[in-house]
């Protein structure tokens, strides 16, 4: 009984410990975020923190973050995917072709990008689930065919120019007031889900963070949603690529959070074996994250082409190593079964303000290279000094 009560009496202390240690892990990211824009605002006189700059960053990030939300589940379930980039040019030129060439209206080009980027997915998860083919090697061998496909329908030129409405779709703004509208509704939900989860916890007698914790977080995150909201409307209003950005994120935070799907997928990243054997269909869950992938590259694709108004042979080059590094930077574990779509997304932002900062400081672009590929492995011995 005396030892029974001792273990109880030391839970919370270790329990407080291993909350500390959590949201120091948390916070990790979010201070480095601020300290690289602390440094980059100070070298370049202020003007990496205009606003101006802020929107073009937050612009810029939005096709890496589709990608790394899709790259996400799939590092997670314990393989990878080195086709992405080579599949955002070829979807960005189905999308063109389709529109520039035959003359299809803009809705009808987005489903195409889209349904193609999922039906690739679809073939190279066939492949990796039901063929037992290494996703390294598939995804491979993918790169390859899919650079192949886009240089032979576009026929090894650029095609442009998009309809304006499609234009629209990677160069348009919201009405300021409607920015600050759904930065309230943000806000608002935030602090719904907030009170909603404390109740969810107290109902079921788990062990609650004190409110101040809690309605502190709130206070921050909406702080900062306030701040980028006021800053990026005295430019041109919030960029719809960053909306649509969100809205992907909050989808695919639901899915892996609450469906069981999305536990899944952290189990057999986990450990295949013991999901197996808890029931769990290895082969169609891996085949899921795959389709999921293609239809995010898809919608990459979309926002690329958009952007730049034209496919081009080249679109797309290097992006799947860019969401690869994102989501480790963001604390995805490369062993599988451990990462978060938030983070990935703050590792996409990070990765976006080193190339824009190093990129108005006239820095040469291979020294942007050598950072990012040093910063990359960086992550990584973190990755393993975690685990160890």
């Amino acid at each position: 009984m005396n030892s029974q009560k001792q273990t109880t009496e030391a839970n919370p202390k270790d329990n407080k410990g291993l909350s500390f240690k959590f949201d120091l892990q948390s916070y990790t990211l979010i201070i480095a975020l601020v300290l690289i824009a602390l440094i980059f605002g100070l070298l370049t006189g202020g003007e990496f923190l205009s606003s101006r700059n802020l929107s073009n960053l937050f612009t810029q990030m939005s096709i890496i973050s589709v990608l790394a939300i899709g790259m996400t589940l799939i590092i997670v379930s314990g393989h990878i995917d080195l086709s992405v980039g080579s599949l955002v040019g070829l979807t960005g030129a189905v999308a063109a072709t389709l529109q520039v060439w035959f003359g299809w209206n803009t809705i009808l080009v987005v489903l195409a990008a889209v349904v193609t980027g999922a039906i690739v997915g679809l073939w190279q998860g066939w492949w990796v689930a039901y063929r037992a083919v290494p996703a390294f090697i598939v995804t491979l061998g993918g790169m390859l065919i899919f650079r192949g496909i886009l240089i032979g329908i576009s026929k090894g030129q650029t095609v442009a120019p998009m309809d304006e409405s499609f234009k629209q779709i990677g160069n348009s703004y919201l009405p300021y007031s409607l920015g600050y509208l759904l930065a309230l509704l943000s806000i608002a939900l935030l602090i719904f889900w907030t009170i909603r989860g404390r109740s969810k916890r107290k109902s079921m007698g788990l062990s609650l963070p004190t409110a101040t914790i809690d309605y502190g977080k709130v206070t921050m995150y909406s702080f900062f949603i306030l701040l980028a909201t006021y800053l990026l409307n005295r430019y041109y209003g919030i960029p719809v690529p960053i909306i649509i950005v969100v809205m992907l994120a909050a989808i695919f935070i639901f899915i892996s959070t609450k469906t069981s799907f999305g536990r899944y997928i952290y189990a057999i990243g986990g450990n295949v074996e013991a999901a197996a054997l808890s029931g769990i269909n290895i082969k169609r869950n891996t085949l899921s994250v795959f389709v999921l992938m293609g239809a995010l590259s898809g919608v990459a694709g979309v926002l690329l082409t958009s952007r730049l108004n034209a496919a081009t042979v080249n679109a797309g080059n290097m992006y799947e190593l860019d969401a690869i590094a994102a989501c480790v930077i963001g604390g995805t574990s490369l062993m599988g079964g451990r990462g978060k779509i938030v983070g990935a997304l703050i590792g996409a932002l990070i990765m976006a303000s080193i190339d824009n900062g190093m990129s108005m400081m006239n820095i040469e672009t291979f020294w942007q290279y050598i950072v990012k590929g040093l910063i990359l492995i960086f992550a990584v011995w973190i990755d393993i000094l975690s685990k160890k």
